[in-house]
């Protein structure tokens, strides 16, 4: 008897968080409500002007909206990097954004690297790109297909220092305008998607995005090819998309900023991976404070950006960044609470001494 009453209780005890619930919880499904009662400080708009370096903006038939999110967050200017040489997609684009606020809204060229088995692909490009400097673009960009997924018609992958592409990285330099680079994608991303991958939410949301396996090169690989390209071309300017894309070791990208002085980064979309770390982040961001840029990565929203504000700003714990971006993993982050000289050179004086066929 007191043998089957100890069990009776030993069951009800294993049994009681079941009880609980209705059901079984997914893991993807979990959203806890944070008990954490600390101080929460409201900024809505920051100390000094901003300019984004980094968005997509798409056909530009928002704009007008988008200018009306900027100016209750306090942006000064927005680069959509979304100027196609395909299609002749910025015969239409600089119009449009003439048309609204050819001082607010500035276009990043997007070459196509779907010609490049054409015969003087790089030359033919590279006057592409001059016409449309000519046109008002102020930059270049490119997209993590290149050196990851887009092939030529043999098969084989295009990395991203092919010497066919060369011509049009010697004339950014030539031009003065900066390329913004954006190669590979966060460490998880090449990882498998298991029980160990920290960001399984978001690969459960976007699968796509997982580039784990075998017919994809390794990250490290690509990153050395970007780097190959800036040591290459060392007039022109490479601004290293999502932190430089590895935001997750703050030291090699430290280690890459010392080595090219052609070489800055922004902090689009990765204020979530910066945040983790606050001690390491803030000791970066004073040190590196003249070569790093501000962008979000999407699309003018006046809340968004005060996220990014109270990041860069406050000293405030246990932030949530997801309506910054989208959830990219289950942990909070903290502010950097910078100084202000450090805060107006990532704001817009840093974006200044590179666009500077606009000043």
């Amino acid at each position: 008897m007191r043998y089957s009453l100890t069990i009776l209780i030993a069951m009800m005890i294993i049994c009681m968080p079941m009880l609980a619930q209705e059901g079984e919880l997914k893991l993807l499904d979990w959203r806890p409500v944070s008990q954490m009662v600390v101080k929460e400080t409201k900024i809505m708009k920051p100390k000094f002007p901003v300019i984004d370096i980094h968005n997509h903006l798409g056909d530009l038939a928002q704009t007008a909206h988008f200018l009306e999110e900027m100016d209750q967050a306090g942006v000064w200017k927005c680069v959509s990097l979304d100027a196609n040489s395909a299609d002749d997609f910025l015969q239409g684009a600089s119009p449009g954004v003439a048309k609204v606020s050819k001082e607010r809204f500035l276009l990043f060229f997007r070459p196509d690297f779907s010609k490049i088995d054409e015969s003087d692909f790089g030359k033919k490009e590279a006057k592409r790109l001059e016409e449309a400097v000519r046109m008002g673009v102020r930059g270049l960009k490119i997209a993590k297909t290149l050196g990851l997924t887009y092939r030529d018609k043999t098969g084989k992958l295009v990395t991203v220092d092919d010497p066919r592409i060369d011509p049009i990285w010697a004339k950014c330099g030539e031009l003065g305008i900066p390329v913004m680079i954006h190669v590979s994608d966060p460490k998880a991303f090449f990882t498998p998607v298991d029980r160990y991958n920290e960001r399984y939410d978001e690969l459960g949301a976007h699968p796509d995005w997982s580039f784990y396996g075998d017919q994809y090169p390794a990250k490290d690989e690509i990153l050395a090819a970007r780097n190959r390209v800036i040591a290459r071309h060392p007039n022109t300017i490479f601004i290293g998309a999502h932190m430089g894309n590895l935001p997750e070791e703050l030291g090699k990208v430290a280690t890459w900023l010392e080595t090219y002085p052609n070489f800055y980064v922004d902090i689009d979309a990765r204020i979530s991976e910066l945040g983790r770390q606050p001690y390491t982040a803030r000791r970066f961001f004073i040190q590196y404070q003249d070569r790093i840029l501000f962008g979000t990565d999407t699309p003018p929203n006046a809340e968004a950006y005060r996220i990014y504000y109270r990041f860069l700003e406050t000293d405030d714990e246990y932030i949530d960044p997801a309506a910054g971006h989208h959830l990219q993993g289950r942990w909070m982050i903290y502010g950097l609470f910078l100084p202000d000289e450090v805060l107006e050179k990532i704001y817009y004086k840093n974006a200044l001494k590179i666009l500077n066929n606009f000043k």
